[in-house]
């Protein structure tokens, strides 16, 4: 984030005060040597940003595939080297894939998504009054959200607690820094919770299914697609948790009294 000089009203007068801006950066991503993809995004861990979108893309399944990383921040690039030189993912990258499998809403996939996607077992499961407790601990460890009111939060929590956190201009991007140092730290996901600030879209689904994560809480709204895929791929979604209540969209058993 950084600091500006802006005029506010106060509902009685206008002046010049200083605010915390949320950053707004690009970063173009080249593999094997050729542009992949750019990303607007916060420049904040950027390697665990560029692990988890290639793991999500497709590119990689292990952090170790990665043979080197380079970014150069002042410039926004970043090269990334892999061990498998012709990944199947780079084909297909932002390739629609139109099929029936497992479900009317796997229609809607990209090519890469029907390969990445995991559907979860029904293992874990978390006490409702968990669910709020997790949300109300994001909202208030999210200090520079709080600071700019322009960034998206997410964290990965065991069932009453945080484990990491992560925040960017992009609800996505937020996600694969999750993934990302999921994958650089090897933390198991065994039993791991995602608690979000944004909404579900069918992406935020598919990239909570690519983690690995059976269980998505969110302070905001699913969309139709989000909720069928959620039935599909055996994830709890709920959605509107704000202070004592919240609304479970798919796969409510995981939530317990």
């Amino acid at each position: 984030m950084e600091q500006r000089t802006i005029i506010r009203y106060d509902g009685e007068s206008l002046s010049e005060t200083d605010d915390q801006i949320a950053t707004e950066y690009a970063m173009t991503i080249y593999v094997n040597g050729e542009e992949f993809a750019t990303m607007v995004c916060t420049p904040s861990h950027l390697e665990e940003l560029i692990i988890g979108f290639l793991a999500s893309e497709g590119m990689i399944r292990r952090v170790d595939e990665i043979e080197s990383l380079e970014i150069n921040e002042d410039r926004g690039f970043a090269y990334a080297e892999l061990v498998n030189k012709s990944p199947a993912g780079r084909e297909f990258h932002s390739k629609r894939f139109i099929g029936s499998c497992c479900g009317k809403s796997r229609q809607f996939y990209f090519q890469n998504d029907v390969k990445t996607a995991k559907t979860i077992p029904k293992k874990s499961t978390i006490p409702v009054r968990n669910c709020l407790s997790l949300m109300k601990k994001m909202q208030e460890s999210s200090t520079d959200f709080q600071k700019t009111g322009g960034l998206h939060n997410a964290a990965l929590c065991t069932t009453d607690d945080i484990v990491i956190a992560h925040s960017d201009i992009g609800r996505h991007n937020a996600l694969d820094k999750i993934y990302g140092h999921c994958l650089k730290n090897r933390i198991p996901l065994k039993g791991k919770v995602i608690v979000f600030s944004g909404r579900i879209s069918s992406e935020v689904l598919l990239k909570v299914s690519k983690i690995g994560v059976g269980i998505v809480l969110s302070k905001s709204a699913p969309t139709t697609l989000a909720i069928e895929l959620a039935h599909d791929l055996g994830i709890t979604a709920c959605g509107f948790i704000r202070g004592n209540s919240l609304n479970i969209y798919s796969h409510a058993d995981r939530i317990t009294e």
